[in-house]
C-alpha cells in the first residue's frame, strides 16, 4: 500500500460575528456530523440510514488518527519531527481568532475574519503538520467556502514571498496532494435579493459577508499580487486553477443538486443549486465532479451524506481511475418546423454500496445536453474528444472492506445507467402532443469490471465489460460480466477500450457512437 498522506479538514463560512462563537464551539468544525436520514430520489419519502460522519469512517475504514490531545496545534508543536502518524486527521480552526470566548489563550485580541490570513495561517499548519508527520504532502478537504480557502493557499500564498522573511514559499503542488471539495462556490454566488431573502442573506453572510463570493474579490485573493478594489480582467473565470500553480486533475468536486432542503435561500439562488450554490458554480473546470441529490448543508446535506463519503474516500485511497466517454455522435438532423432537444441522464453506482456515487438528471436539473456537447466536441478522436459522461474511482478490491462472503474479491464493478429522450420546441416552446413523460427514447445499463481473472500469477489489471440487455439471468451471479475482457489499447500510461452502442440508439447517436472505457492507475 502506499504511503498514506494526512488529511487537514476545512469548514465552510461560519456566518457573521455573531455566529463565529457558536461555530468555534464544536471541537472538529461539522466533520464529526452525522445524518439518520437517506433520500430515495427527489420526490421519494425520506428513510432511516445512519451515517456516522465522515470523520468516524476514516478512522473505521482507512485506520485514520484524531491526535487532538487538547490542543491540536500545540499537541504537533510539542512532538519530533517525523514521530506524528502519517495517517492522521486535523482541522485548521481558522475561525478561532474572530471568536470571543477564547480570551488571550488563543489570540491576543479578537479578529475580523479575514480569507486571505487564514490562508496565510493554513499555509503555517500544513507545514506544520508535514514537518511533524514525516509526509511529502497532505490531502485538503474542504466544505464550502472552505475549499476557496485552500486554493488561495494554492493559487496565492504558495505563489507569493513571505512578507516575514521575504523568502520565496513552496509550491502549492509540492505541499497539497490531492483536493476534495463538497459545495465549493468556485464560480462565485449570485443572489437575486427581495423580499425576505434580504434579511435571511443579512442574517446569513452579515453586512458584507457575502463579498467573499464575489468575483472581483475572488479575483484578489485567488491572484498573486493582486489588492482588493481590483477588477478582474475580462475573460478572467474565477473556476479556473492555473496550471502552473496545481493540476486540476488532482481536485475533486462534489456537486449538490437538492435547492428544495435548503429552504429559503433556495428561492433567490434558484432550483439548479445545492440551495445556496448554483451547479455550474460548484466545480473547477478540468476537474473530476460527481452530481450527488444533497443540499449544501443542514440534515440532508453533502458533507454528513454517504455519498459525498464514498465519492472522497475513493478519490483519496483509489487505485484506479476509470473514465467514460461517448464518441462518434452524430445527432439526427433537426425535423422541418421543430427544434428536438437531446438529452442524457446518467447514473453512476459501485458494487457493495447504498447509496449511487453520482447522477445527473433531468428532474435535478442537470441532465447532460447532447446537442451542446455534441457542437463543442463533436466526433473528435483525440485525447479531450467525445462527451464526458463519468468518472469512477475504484478501490482495490483487496483494500476494499465489505465484500460478500466467500467471494474472493478480485474485480471492482460499476454500474453506468444511461437513458436518453429528447424534448421537441415549436415557435420558442415546448410541444407535448407526442411527448410521453418519464419515458426515455433508449435506455440500458454498462456493467464495468476492473480488476483480475484470478489466476494466481496473474499481474497487472483488466477490464470486462456488457450491457445489462445482453447478460442473461441475474447480474449479480454473472462475475465478470463478460467470458473475455475487453481488447485493452495502450496510450501513454493508460489503457483504453472502445464499446460499440446498442443497435437501438444508434439512429439517435450515430452508426458510429461507442463508449471510450480509459482506466488509469490512479494514487
Amino acid at each position: 500500500m502506499a504511503e498514506r498522506s494526512p488529511i487537514v479538514y476545512l469548514r465552510g463560512y461560519a456566518g457573521p460575528p455573531s455566529s463565529v462563537d457558536k461555530q468555534t464551539d464544536d471541537p472538529f468544525y461539522g466533520l464529526n456530523s452525522g445524518a439518520t436520514h437517506i433520500r430515495v430520489g427527489g420526490e421519494g419519502t425520506p428513510r432511516f440510514y445512519q451515517f456516522e460522519g465522515p470523520l468516524l469512517r476514516l478512522m473505521s475504514d482507512e485506520g485514520y488518527q484524531l491526535l487532538v490531545r487538547g490542543d491540536q496545534h500545540a499537541y504537533l508543536e510539542s512532538q519530533a519531527d517525523g514521530a506524528v502518524a502519517r495517517e492522521s486527521i486535523w482541522v485548521h480552526r481558522f475561525y478561532d481568532c474572530a471568536a470571543s470566548t477564547f480570551g488571550t489563550s488563543v489570540t491576543a485580541a479578537q479578529e475580523e475574519f479575514d480569507l486571505e490570513t487564514a490562508a496565510e495561517r493554513l499555509y503555517d499548519f500544513v507545514q506544520l503538520v508535514r514537518r511533524k508527520t514525516g509526509a511529502p504532502k497532505v490531502h485538503l478537504v474542504a466544505h464550502s467556502m472552505g475549499g476557496l480557502l485552500a486554493r488561495c493557499l494554492i493559487q496565492k500564498v504558495c505563489r507569493t514571498a513571505d512578507p516575514r522573511t521575504g523568502e520565496p514559499r513552496r509550491p502549492g503542488s509540492e505541499l497539497v496532494d490531492k483536493l476534495f471539495t463538497y459545495g465549493t462556490p468556485h464560480g462565485g454566488i449570485a443572489f437575486d435579493l427581495g423580499g425576505g431573502i434580504v434579511d435571511w442573506a443579512m442574517e446569513t453572510f452579515g453586512p458584507s459577508g457575502s463579498g467573499i463570493f464575489a468575483p472581483d474579490r475572488m479575483y484578489a485573493y485567488l491572484t498573486p499580487g493582486v489588492s482588493d478594489g481590483e477588477d478582474a480582467p475580462p475573460g478572467w473565470r474565477p473556476h479556473e486553477i492555473p496550471a502552473e500553480a496545481f493540476d486540476a486533475r488532482r481536485v475533486f468536486c462534489v456537486v449538490g443538486t437538492n435547492a428544495a432542503d435548503y429552504g429559503l435561500v433556495e428561492k433567490a439562488v434558484g432550483p439548479r443549486s445545492d440551495g445556496l450554490v448554483h451547479i455550474d458554480n460548484a466545480y473547477v473546470r478540468h476537474a473530476h465532479r460527481a452530481f450527488v441529490h444533497r443540499s449544501h448543508s443542514g440534515r440532508y446535506g453533502l458533507v454528513n451524506s454517504e455519498e459525498g463519503y464514498q465519492n472522497l474516500r475513493r478519490f483519496l485511497f483509489g487505485n484506479y481511475q476509470v473514465r467514460a466517454d461517448l464518441r462518434g455522435l452524430e445527432l439526427p438532423e433537426q425535423p422541418s418546423g421543430e427544434s428536438r432537444v437531446w438529452q442524457a441522464e446518467v447514473r453512476l453506482a459501485v458494487r457493495g454500496l447504498p447509496t449511487v456515487m453520482h447522477e445527473q438528471r433531468a428532474a435535478h436539473y442537470c441532465p447532460i445536453q447532447l446537442n451542446q456537447e455534441s457542437a463543442q466536441h463533436g466526433s473528435a478522436e483525440g485525447d479531450t474528444g467525445g462527451v464526458p459522461l463519468a468518472t469512477a474511482f475504484l478501490l482495490d478490491p483487496v483494500h476494499f472492506r465489505g465484500g460478500r462472503e466467500g467471494r474472493q474479491p478480485l474485480r471492482s464493478r460499476y454500474t453506468l445507467v444511461l437513458r436518453v429522450f429528447h424534448l421537441v420546441e415549436k415557435s420558442g416552446r415546448f410541444f407535448w402532443a407526442d411527448h410521453l413523460e418519464q419515458v426515455p427514447d433508449w435506455e440500458d445499463t454498462l456493467i464495468v469490471d476492473v480488476g483480475r481473472r484470478g489466476v494466481p500469477e496473474e499481474t497487472g489489471s483488466q477490464a470486462w465489460a456488457a450491457w445489462n440487455s445482453r447478460v442473461p439471468g441475474s447480474i449479480d451471479d454473472t462475475d465478470p460480466i463478460a467470458a473475455e475482457p475487453c481488447r485493452m489499447v495502450e496510450d501513454g500510461e493508460d489503457l483504453h477500450t472502445e464499446i460499440p452502442m446498442p443497435e437501438t440508439v444508434r439512429p439517435i447517436l450515430g452508426s458510429e457512437s461507442r463508449l471510450r472505457l480509459t482506466v488509469s492507475r490512479f494514487s
